[in-house]
This record gives structure tokens, C-alpha cells and sequence, in this order.
């Protein structure tokens, strides 16, 4: 069975209320879809990172995120996770302020996890930083997931 890390954005998405725009909206019917069709197609992972980031905040949003993450594997973030993430920071050219989404990436990768599925096009699913992200993992002995959105993930 293929596996699946649910980063962050996904359980948002699944958790929150619809939203009043238009393209955000159709993006969460299109997880719910994913989540409630078909994702009893994969084994889904999440990390300690995932939890974190879902634990923050409103005390009532954050238990409805965590809802999700029930029952799933969580995959640790190591020492190795966050020199490999810093690195990737520097080579790929994200900013400070995308730490955790490093780690997101590299723990997927120090998985061997199949599909990274994530909402964050600016600095996951973001075509420009692809090759380098891959290029850097490779360098580090590691091969990039498939990193995906909701929608992407549909169809396989």
C-alpha cells in the first residue's frame, strides 16, 4: 500500500469552517472528498511536527484538528531531521520562516513516505523550489515524495 504524510494544511482544511472564497472553498470540498473517498487507498502518516502545528492556537479549533491526526502513526523529528531541514532551507532558498515546512518535507523523505499531500504551494508545493528540494534530498541519500495536493491525489 502507498503511503501518504499529511502536512499541516490538509487537516486545516478538514477541520475548518467552509470559507467564504470561492477557491478555498472548492479546495476543502476537494480534501473532504479525498479524505472521506479515498483515502482508505493509502497508509497515511503524519509527524510530531503535523501535531504541534495542529495543537496551536484556539483551544477548540486545535482539538478539532487533532481529531484527525487519531490513530495515525507519528513519525518523529530527529536531530538528523533538523540538520537535513536547515540544509534544505539554504540550498532550496526558503526563508526562516519556513522551518517547519522543512521538516515536513524532510521527515516525509527520511520515510520513504510516497506522497507528501499539503495545501502550502508556497513553500511545499511550490514547482519552482521541485527540482532543487529533490536535488538536495538526493544529495543528502534520500528520494523526495511525490509532493501533491488534495486534488492531485485524487486520481491515483
Amino acid at each position: 500500500m502507498q503511503t501518504v504524510y499529511l502536512e499541516t494544511s490538509v487537516i486545516g482544511y478538514l477541520a475548518s469552517r467552509r470559507s467564504s472564497d470561492l477557491v478555498v472553498a472548492a479546495n476543502q470540498l476537494l480534501t473532504f472528498e479525498w479524505w472521506t473517498d479515498h483515502r482508505s487507498k493509502f497508509e497515511l502518516f503524519a509527524s510530531q511536527a503535523t501535531v504541534d502545528e495542529c495543537a496551536a492556537g484556539d483551544v477548540v479549533a486545535a482539538r478539532e484538528r487533532l481529531v484527525f491526526l487519531d490513530g495515525l502513526p507519528i513519525l518523529s523529528v530527529d536531530s538528523q531531521t533538523l540538520v537535513l531541514a536547515e540544509a534544505l532551507m539554504k540550498h532550496v532558498g526558503l526563508p526562516e520562516k519556513a522551518g517547519v515546512d522543512a521538516i515536513h518535507i524532510v521527515t516525509a523523505a527520511q520515510n520513504k513516505i510516497d506522497y507528501l499531500l499539503t495545501w502550502n504551494c508556497k513553500h511545499i508545493a511550490n514547482p519552482s523550489f521541485r527540482h532543487r528540494i529533490d536535488r538536495v534530498l538526493s544529495d543528502y541519500g534520500f528520494a523526495s515524495p511525490v509532493i501533491c495536493t488534495p486534488q492531485e491525489l485524487l486520481n491515483v
